[in-house]
C-alpha cells in the first residue's frame, strides 16, 4: 500500500527567506501542501523548471524560461501560464532577479498560488531545495549506537549496553576524530543508497560515559571534535566474547546489515582484555574505504595464495 507524505510551502519559505533571500510577491499568506506517494520520495517531482508535465511540483522560473518565452511569442507564453494556473502548483519562485511581469502576479493572486522572487540563479535554488526536501520526504529511524566520523567517514557503534560503546568513542575523539550522536541516532534515507545520520537537538554534542556522566565534548575538546550530521558507510558491533568461545582470525565472507533498504558494510569486534578497539575500528575504516575504492585485501590475499598452489604443481 502506497503512502503520501505533505509538507507545507510557508514552512519552506520560512527555512529559506534568508538563505535564499526569498520574497513572498503573490497570493501571500496562502498555504499549500507539496505532496509525494511512494515510490517519489527521491524523485524529481518535489521542485524544478517550468514543465506542464510536472504540473504539482513548485515551479521556477529562469532566464532559461523567459528566453524560452521570448522565442515562442507572448501568446504562446501566457496559453502556458494559464495551463499551469489550472493545475495550481503548490508554488513558484521566480529567480535569477527576474521581474514577474503583472500578468504572473494577477494569475497567482487570483488562483492562489504562492509566488516568492530570488536573485539567486535558477539552477542553484533547484539544486538546493532538491537536497533540502530530500531531508523532509525521507524515510527515518532511531537506532542505538554512537555515531562518529572517523577519517571522514560516518561510523555508526552498535552493541550491548555495557560493553563500551561510549568509551570507545571516547578514546576516538581524543585521537582527532569527531562525534556526531551518542545513545540515538537518528537516520535518514535521503537518496537511494544514503543514509544520513544525525543527533536529537537535545542530546547534540553530548556523550554519556560509565562513571563520568554526560560530557560536553563540544566544550571539552573545541568545535571541531562535533560534527552535525554524516552519512553512513560501516557499522562496527562490538561483542563481548564469550567463556570459551572462538573468534573466527579470517572472516572469509564480508558482512553487511540492512537499515531502511540500504546495505551497509558491517564488521564485528569481539570485546576482550587487552584489545586495542579504537586501533581495530580505525583499521576497520581504513580497509573500507579501501574496499570503496576497488581494493579488497582478503580477496587479494586469497587470489595470491591461489597463484602460489598453482606454481608449485
Amino acid at each position: 500500500m502506497s503512502s503520501t507524505r505533505a509538507f507545507s510551502i510557508s514552512q519552506l519559505f520560512e527555512d529559506h527567506a534568508e538563505k535564499l533571500k526569498l520574497k513572498w510577491v503573490a497570493a501571500e499568506g496562502v498555504d499549500r501542501n507539496l505532496e509525494l506517494t511512494e515510490p517519489e520520495f527521491f524523485g524529481p517531482d518535489v521542485v524544478g523548471h517550468f514543465n506542464l508535465i510536472y504540473s504539482h511540483r513548485v515551479q521556477v522560473i529562469g532566464q532559461a524560461e523567459r528566453r524560452w518565452a521570448e522565442r515562442a511569442g507572448e501568446d504562446h507564453w501566457q496559453r502556458h501560464l494559464d495551463e499551469m494556473m489550472q493545475a495550481r502548483p503548490p508554488g513558484m519562485i521566480i529567480a535569477d532577479a527576474l521581474d514577474p511581469g503583472q500578468d504572473l502576479l494577477d494569475r497567482c493572486e487570483k488562483k492562489g498560488v504562492p509566488l516568492f522572487s530570488t536573485p539567486k540563479p535558477c539552477a542553484q535554488v533547484i539544486d538546493h531545495l532538491h537536497l533540502y526536501l530530500a531531508r523532509q520526504f525521507a524515510e527515518t529511524l532511531s537506532v542505538h549506537g554512537v555515531f562518529m566520523d572517523v577519517y571522514g567517514m560516518g561510523v555508526l557503534i552498535t552493541g550491548d549496553a555495557g560493553v563500551g560503546k561510549s568509551e570507545l568513542a571516547l578514546e576516538l575523539i581524543s585521537r582527532g576524530h569527531g562525534l556526531v550522536a551518542d545513545d540515538v541516532v537518528e537516520l535518514a534515507h535521503t537518496a537511494a543508497n544514503t543514509l544520513e545520520g544525525r543527533c536529537p537537538g537535545m542530546l547534540r554534542d553530548y556523550l554519556e560515559v560509565r562513571g563520568l556522566g554526560l560530557l560536553n565534548i563540544r566544550t571539552i575538546f573545541g568545535e571541531t571534535a562535533a560534527r552535525r550530521k554524516m552519512k553512513l558507510k560501516l557499522i562496527v558491533h562490538l561483542q563481548k566474547q564469550a567463556p570459551g568461545g572462538n573468534t573466527p582470525r579470517l572472516p572469509l565472507d564480508s558482512q553487511t546489515q540492512e537499515i531502511l533498504g540500504v546495505s551497509v558494510r558491517k564488521v564485528v569486534f569481539h570485546v576482550a582484555p587487552g584489545r586495542n578497539l579504537a586501533v581495530l575500528l580505525e583499521a576497520a575504516v581504513r580497509n573500507c574505504i579501501l574496499q570503496l575504492r576497488g581494493i579488497d585485501s582478503m580477496s587479494d590475499f586469497i587470489d595470491r595464495q591461489q597463484r602460489a598452489v598453482l606454481d608449485g604443481e
